[in-house]
């Protein structure tokens, strides 16, 4: 009896291709503005592929991104003199993944609006905790960050960051836990009846998210020389994440990465020309894309490509 070997799709291939030319981007343009950039794009691409890994199948709406980004960032900030940049990182991870566990255990018997609640008060419960540390015990409101590395590096760990994400979801998409976590999307209760670890598989899914988000918040630390609460810990970045999913698709593999491309533009327009007016700007650019691309852009390209490719068929049908 013959195993079938699995086979990588073109989709696949082509992805792995095109982050291999990204990779080599930083040494054909030579643009500090283009680099830039480009840290930003590569930063809520991993941010958002993340935020869809537990969000897509599941659809709890998570407002924690910044909670996990701003203690990857202040663990970087704590322990980079101390601890070599490679156990900086371990660490970092450790800790997120110990307060996502936390949480975890504690938040996903929640569902709906009170998980939505819940997560952002937890990201402002953490900010304010930080805040109050750094005010009554170091007696300083942030910290200053001296590393040695350089915005190159730091666009190459995003990069590997963000191809580890997609891998991982793309993984998980195609094992027993991502189709547990699509049955839960659906309906919760019935994927009870049918046997499903609801919580463990919640549970271990918001880790491997949560342990995303906080790599990516120690991996773009040392972009700034100083760090304080309200800049790690900046509710609009979740927002943001949110946003960039819900356009492209928070249901495909890619439908975070269609929708961080564009709004990392936009974005970076409004924040340059209306920065008194951008969080304005951006819960009116939520609610346009909630209420005309509720199910994101990928799945109304699909859409239309469907009707398209039905309408041909009807079309061959009645000339025959």
């Amino acid at each position: 009896m013959n195993r079938q070997t699995p086979v990588l799709s073109p989709g696949f291939i082509a992805v792995a291709l095109i982050l291999v030319v990204v990779a080599a981007l930083p040494l054909l343009v030579d643009s500090d503005y283009f680099l830039s950039y480009t840290i930003n794009v590569l930063q809520y691409g991993a941010l958002a592929t993340a935020w869809a890994m537990f969000s897509g199948p599941t659809r709890y709406i998570s407002l924690a991104t910044t909670a996990f980004f701003g203690i990857g960032a202040y663990t970087v900030a704590v322990l980079s003199e101390s601890l070599p940049w490679a156990g900086v990182l371990l660490v970092a991870m450790v800790v997120g993944i110990v307060l996502a566990l936390i949480v975890g255990l504690s938040t996903l018997r929640l569902s709906g609006v009170h998980f939505v609640i819940f997560t952002f008060g937890l990201a402002e419960l953490v900010r304010q905790l930080v805040t109050w540390y750094e005010v009554n015990i170091t007696k300083s409101i942030g910290r200053y960050i001296f590393l040695d590395i350089t915005q190159e590096q730091i666009y190459w760990q995003l990069l590997a960051l963000l191809s580890l994400a997609l891998l991982f979801g793309w993984l998980i998409r195609r094992s027993r836990l991502g189709l547990a976590l699509r049955v839960i999307g659906e309906d919760e209760l019935v994927a009870r009846h049918l046997g499903v670890n609801t919580t463990r598989a919640k549970v271990l899914l918001f880790v491997i998210s949560a342990t995303f988000m906080t790599l990516v918040g120690a991996v773009m630390s040392p972009r700034w020389t100083y760090i304080d609460p309200a800049i790690v810990f900046n509710p609009i970045v979740s927002f943001q994440v949110l946003i960039m999913s819900l356009l492209g698709g928070a249901g495909h593999l890619l439908g975070p990465l269609a929708g961080v491309i564009p709004l990392t533009a936009l974005f970076e327009v409004l924040s340059a020309n209306f920065p008194n007016h951008f969080a304005l700007l951006l819960g009116v650019t939520f609610l346009v894309i909630v209420y005309f691309v509720p199910n994101g852009v990928l799945e109304l390209v699909r859409g239309w490509l469907r009707a398209s490719k039905n309408k041909g068929q009807g079309g061959h049908h009645e000339s025959s």
